[in-house]
């Protein structure tokens, strides 16, 4: 077997396709650690990885895993995390969980724009398909909000989507929500969950132009939804002296039907140790976006 080529030094781009044998591992445990940056701000580790797409195994396997068919374009090495060093509290973003909070049971499937026309004209030939294909929600308009990983004696992974608590004096889309890991707290493992909040995410703050430490643009996964569209699951971060955003976006458009937007942010607080999270769901119909788009230019 050949002798796999060591991983590039710290901070080095990390070659496309660095395989030299069919039966070696990609990406082997020290690509990764050579892909992922980290920088520690306060009590906080803000971590990222960037890999190549995944190759056809790991694509397969996690199909089976996730039990639906997977976009085009997996980034399934890829991750973002923020974690809490003195806990060992975290919340990551990564493209395994993304996608298993997809529709599964083709409840809220969408149809592209000539869906109609073509089911007239084969009403009678498709007729068996329906009991044979497996339907599931194929614009891949994830609810993901993040993984949280809470330490302590019971262990917990909890993958959060948009059937968490709703604040309702906020904008009915809007769900915001806050977790405190002050080493002074005195909470168990369990409190570092997050809990409802009428504290929005300082947005005037994040507009004073203070000195970013770290930056970061992370892909997860893309479609183009069988040429009707795009849809990409995508976070981006920034870290400042005092705090730090994050923002893991969906964006969906299927052409001539609809827009979907839908947005996580992470907020932290380096001082107090306060994480908010903020989840937001938008779509409107194709038309009406391009009606926006049209009057905002003129």
């Amino acid at each position: 077997m050949a002798t796999p080529p060591p991983p590039p030094p710290a901070g080095q781009p990390v070659p496309i396709n660095p395989i030299t044998s069919v039966t070696e591992p990609w990406p082997s445990p020290a690509h990764l650690a050579a892909a992922t940056s980290t920088h520690r701000q306060g009590a906080f580790a803000i971590s990222s990885r960037k890999l190549p797409i995944s190759k056809a195994g790991p694509i397969e396997a996690l199909e089976k895993d996730v039990g639906i068919p997977m976009p085009e374009m997996i980034f399934g090495d890829n991750v973002v995390s923020v974690a809490h060093a003195p806990t060992g509290w975290r919340v990551e973003f990564n493209a395994r969980d993304a996608l298993d909070a997809v529709g599964k049971t083709g409840e809220n499937m969408l149809r592209v724009a000539y869906a109609g026309e073509w089911s007239a004209s084969r009403e009678q030939t498709s007729a068996g398909i329906r009991e044979v294909v497996r339907p599931f929600d194929w614009s891949y308009s994830t609810t993901y909000k993040g993984t949280v990983v809470i330490p302590g004696p019971e262990a917990a992974t909890t993958t959060t989507n948009g059937a968490s608590e709703l604040n309702m004096d906020k904008d009915p889309d809007t769900d915001t929500d806050t977790t405190t890991n002050g080493s002074g707290s005195g909470s168990r493992s369990r409190e570092r969950d997050f809990a409802p909040t009428t504290e929005p995410i300082p947005i005037e703050l994040l507009k004073r132009r203070d000195p970013i430490r770290f930056f970061d643009d992370v892909m997860l996964y893309e479609s183009e939804l069988d040429d009707n569209g795009i849809s990409v699951l995508s976070v981006k971060l920034r870290v400042h002296d005092e705090r730090m955003l994050l923002l893991c976006r969906l964006y969906m458009r299927l052409d001539n039907v609809l827009c979907r937007i839908r947005d996580t942010r992470i907020y932290v607080d380096f001082k107090s140790e306060v994480v908010t999270r903020e989840y937001t769901a938008k779509e409107a119909s194709f038309n009406d976006v391009k009606q926006v788009s049209r009057a905002e230019s003129n």
